[in-house]
């Protein structure tokens, strides 16, 4: 009870930001990615983040524990979550059919003011994201392989895990854990689109190398991911952490590879976070 309280204050920590700084709608984009991020930041930090009781956003009549930081930790996180939603809404409007491009559209100026201030607030963030989506659209204009497809994601990662290490000593491990969480991330939504992106006809490099279903493909790429979970975790080893290291292990050591197996080799479509 103890840690879901603390997981459930950075939640709602990075919820409350979010309406700060970039309005109430921006609270619907929060997930638990960038509550991940949240909590792994807070962890490498030395810093310890306070706690106090509020009320929820959603709900008045409820109370909520929030964390919050002195640093720019959840300021960041939102950031992030903005520049990263803006350019997911870009990608829909590329590949979606008539009605889902007309309803991106139609958020898109919404997502455009929300990204503005962020450019503005952590450019190199901006960067960062713009590049992926990019070479993103490249991988798939050129019909990249399997690990092609994956970097783009996986860098990403890499560089937004990177600018939290404290030293230059530290940072080769931190650029191996993003690096491989991002490349686990883009795999196991390739994996688990398999059957949508072959109906849609839209790129999925699991299927354009093996022509396979999702049921025909998941232990293949299941061996895929477990090699990303077996680099990613002993980068994440050798990072010290301060605080949260029991909600982190439950995520890295033991969730990734449960949240894998569910969905590929279970037959389940969904997994309770």
């Amino acid at each position: 009870m103890k840690d879901y309280e603390s997981y459930k204050a950075v939640y709602c920590g990075l919820c409350k930001q979010l309406c700060k700084e970039y309005s109430f709608l921006s609270s619907f984009l929060l997930n638990y990615d960038l509550t991940f991020y949240v909590l792994f930041a807070l962890s490498a930090g030395k810093e310890c983040p306070s706690f106090s009781k509020g009320r929820c956003r959603f709900n008045p009549l409820k109370s909520c524990n929030y964390c919050s930081s002195q640093s720019d930790v959840f300021s960041r996180g939102a950031s992030l979550l903005v520049l990263m939603s803006y350019f997911k809404l870009l990608d829909n409007i590329r590949d979606s059919g008539f009605f889902g491009k007309l309803g991106s559209t139609l958020l898109r100026p919404l997502f455009s003011m929300w990204k503005n201030k962020a450019r503005k607030k952590y450019p190199e963030y901006f960067t960062a994201c713009k590049n992926m989506y990019l070479s993103q659209i490249k991988a798939e204009e050129d019909c990249a392989g399997i690990d092609e497809a994956a970097e783009p994601t996986a860098k990403l990662l890499e560089f937004v895990v990177s600018e939290l290490s404290p030293s230059s000593k530290t940072k080769p491990a931190y650029e191996q854990f993003g690096y491989h969480l991002g490349k686990w991330i883009y795999l196991i939504d390739a994996a688990c689109d398999v059957d949508d992106d072959i109906k849609h006809h839209s790129f999925n490099p699991i299927y354009n190398k093996l022509r396979l279903t999702k049921a025909e493909s998941a232990e293949f790429a299941d061996g895929l991911l477990n090699q990303s979970v077996y680099l990613l975790t002993s980068a994440y080893r050798l990072i010290d952490k301060y605080r949260f290291e029991d909600i982190l292990d439950n995520i890295v050591l033991t969730g990734l590879t449960k949240t894998q197996k569910d969905l590929l080799l279970s037959g389940k479509e969904n997994v309770n976070e």
